[in-house]
Parts: C-alpha cells; structure tokens; sequence
C-alpha cells in the first residue's frame, strides 16, 4: 500500500491507496506550528493493520510557503551574484517585500565574472572578490546563494565561487546554486536560489523531524519517503533539501493532481474549496497548468514551475464561477471539478453553466494526489541555432539530464518516462532556443 499525507494549515488528511483504490482515508486537527506532529497524528489515525502495510510515505508539507509568507524561520543569506558591470542594471532583491529582504538578506555583492552562449563570451571570475565577501560574512550568513550571467548554459563558474566560499566560512556551509533552478532570466532565478538559500535551514530540521519519526508511525520496514513538489510530483527528502523552494507549490498541485484522478479526468477546471478561501487551477494532461512566466511567491518574482492559480474567499460562490470560467480555454469547455471540505456548500445554480463533477474522498484531494504521484524531474537547456548545430541531438541530452533529475529525485531508473516539450524562442536572443524536457517514474521499490 502507499500512503498519503497532506499537511494543511487546519486539517491533516492522509488516505492509504491499494493500487488506485482508497481503502481508508482519515482528517485530523492540523497542530499548529508543527508539521511533524499533524502527519504523525494523521497516520495513527489509520488501522494500524494497514499502515503497516504501507511501503511509501508520500507527504504534502507546506512549511515551505508558510514560512516566506509569514517571514519566519528563513536562514540569513549571502547573496552573490557573478557579473559585474554586465549585471549591475538593477541590484540584487530588487522588488522584494521590505520584511522578507530584511529577513532574508546578510549581504550582496556582485562580482566579475560570468558567461555566454559561447565559450568566448566568458569573463574570467574575480576569485579574490569572492573570497572577500565570503570572508565578511563568516559567523553571519547561514547560507550562500550564487548566481552567475547564462549559468544555465555553463554553471562552472558558480561551482568555483562556491568553492571559494566553502573555503572562507567552512566545509560544511550550504550554498546553492542557480544553475540547478535554470531558466535564463537573470533576477527571477536568482530570486529563486535566494529562496532555496533562505528555506535550507528550516526544511533540514523539518526533514531530520520527519526521519526520526519515521520508525516509530508503525509502516512497512524501510518504508521510502517522499514529499510533494510544485508541479504535481514527488522528490525525495534529500532533494528536498537541496531545492527547498520546489514544494512551494507543492499543495495546490497534489491536490489538483488529486481532484483529476478522482474524477477520472486528465483535463480539467479544478476548486479546491477551503473553510476560508478557494483555489481555482486547471488540470492539463492529467497534471497542473503552469503559471506563466511573472509568477510571484510571497511577493517575489520566481523562476521555479508553479500551478496557475486563481484564489477566491470559499463563500464567493459567483467569483468562484467567474475564475473558473477564466480557467477554461476559449477552444472548448471544461468540466469544473470541486474537492476540498467546503466542496458540498456550493450551490448548483451558481455553477449552471458547468459540468460540476464532485468525486469521492474528494475532502482529501491532496493526499490522494501525493500518494498516486509519481517521482518527476525536469531540465531546460538554451542554445543557438546555427549551422551545423544538431538540435535533436541536443534534444536527446535534455532529455536524459531530465531522466537523470527523476532518478536524483529517488525515482526507478528502469521505468522512468521522458517527455520532450516544445521548443520555446527565446525573444531577447535571436536564434536561441529554450529546450525542455520533463520524465517522470516510479519510486525505486523496497
């Protein structure tokens, strides 16, 4: 059997799956403050019959969010970012909530350095920079974030930076690295490795809480754990802890994901209705649709994959109807799927114009999503047309670095899928092209 968990901010709600079929589902009092205790006290609340027959703990924690929105428990970071002139258009955290940044921010500096499309367009990292502003934060930062110009094309020059930090604050310090979140847009990745940065430390001592109860929740032996990502996947708690801000969004999409396979459905409106507000998002090929590109967490513009998002107060039944009509696609109608605890208040008539589709176990949409989730990974590669450039030989490459992140993330090697996506212009670059791929597979069994 695999086991669910969801972790909200009123209820915890965990539901055991034998195959795809829900034998027990449970709701629970969330405690407040601790995330640990609320699964803990879900998952006693099962027969303990049959969660000892759980090889898989799949968890929806969302302490993530609640600490960049509540701007508590962030780790102090020191920023880098590798660029110099090039990059010193608009500073570091520039845009930033005041509260979160004075949270958050140790120190920034930006050094010269960085790359290009090209080899030749590389300028050599100012070392002696970087050693410099690791050394006037040490005792200070709690964590590192570097960001270097086209990293994602070529991350060396981060790798080195964080060499050189290491060296100056300790072998044991964390510093992260944008060119593990991708994407080419300057300030939105490195908003998001600060991010990562600023949740390291709390998400360690929440994934330590969680090993450490693990043996004492009555599972199979050696049960794996794995816990909810933003796009509608799972990772593994050690990746967790190497990209914290994937489970920002990690809620919404188990619990969309979750609504979709209850209903059957691959595509779809989903509303998760709330007891104080209603989420509308859109189910597309049996997983989340992503936000488009200017999706802000805790006011901050972000480079990381994110459910779209509309959010309504629960009792708003006609602005609920309206953001799921936004929701559809002008091509077609979809069916309006409605989970969560306050599915069953909202009246027909309000949704007339809508085929109102309301599942079974549908009040524990989440962990139901978390449990039936398979393990994901994902890459993204700019490169530049030219001739005798290779595209498909490239696109192939994107593809196993993909797979490979799947298998990072704890999934099976052996059945891991992998799904090119379509190409994307990149409109600043002309004749560069944004290749993604996305794989996805099962956790490696007992």
């Amino acid at each position: 059997m695999i086991l669910g968990v969801d972790v909200g901010p009123t209820n915890t709600d965990a539901v055991l799956l034998d195959g795809d079929r829900a034998v027990r589902a449970v709701k629970v009092p969330s405690l407040a403050g601790d995330a640990v205790g609320s699964l803990a006290a879900a998952v006693r609340a099962l027969p303990a019959e049959l969660r000892g027959r759980a090889t898989q703990l799949a968890v929806g924690l969302r302490v993530a969010a609640r600490a960049v929105r509540e701007r508590h428990g962030l780790a102090r970071v020191g920023v880098l970012r590798v660029g110099g002139a090039a990059a010193d258009a608009v500073r570091p955290l520039f845009g930033w909530p005041e509260a979160l940044r004075d949270a958050v921010c140790a120190g920034t500096a930006n050094v010269r350095g960085g790359g290009g499309l090209a080899p030749r367009d590389t300028t050599p990292l100012d070392r002696d920079a970087v050693a410099r502003f690791g050394a006037s934060l040490a005792g200070r930062a709690e964590a590192f974030a570097v960001t270097a110009v086209f990293s994602p094309v070529d991350g060396g020059q981060e790798r080195e930076a964080a060499e050189i930090l290491r060296a100056e604050t300790g072998p044991d310090t964390t510093v992260l690295l944008s060119s593990d979140v991708g994407t080419l847009d300057l300030l939105a990745r490195e908003n998001a490795t600060v991010l990562d940065a600023a949740l390291s430390v709390l998400v360690a001592k929440v994934a330590d809480e969680l090993t450490a109860t693990l043996p004492r929740l009555g599972l199979a032996p050696g049960a794996a754990v794995l816990v909810t990502r933003s796009d509608g996947t799972l990772m593994s708690l050690e990746y967790l802890r190497r990209q914290p801000g994937l489970s920002l969004g990690s809620g919404p999409a188990c619990t969309i994901r979750g609504a979709g396979l209850l209903a059957g459905l691959q595509d779809a409106v989903v509303a998760d209705i709330g007891e104080r507000r209603a989420r509308v998002g859109a189910l597309t090929g049996g997983y989340p649709q992503e936000a488009g590109p200017g999706e802000r967490i805790g006011g901050v513009p972000v480079s990381v994959r994110f459910p779209d998002l509309i959010t309504v107060r629960a009792d708003a039944h006609r602005e609920l109807a309206e953001a799921a009509d936004r929701m559809r696609p002008a091509a077609g109608l979809l069916p309006l799927i409605l989970v969560g605890g306050g599915a069953g208040d909202v009246p027909a008539e309000v949704l007339a114009g809508f085929d109102v589709v309301r599942p079974g176990h549908g009040g524990v949409a989440g962990a139901f999503g978390a449990a039936a989730s398979p393990v994901g990974g994902q890459y993204d590669r700019i490169v530049r047309r030219g001739p005798g450039r290779r595209l498909d030989a490239v696109r192939d490459e994107v593809r196993d670095l993909a797979r490979a992140g799947a298998v990072r993330a704890g999934a099976d090697p052996r059945r891991v899928r992998t799904h090119a996506e379509p190409d994307l212009p990149v409109p600043y670059l002309p004749g560069a092209v944004l290749l993604r791929a996305r794989a996805v597979g099962p956790p490696l069994p007992l």
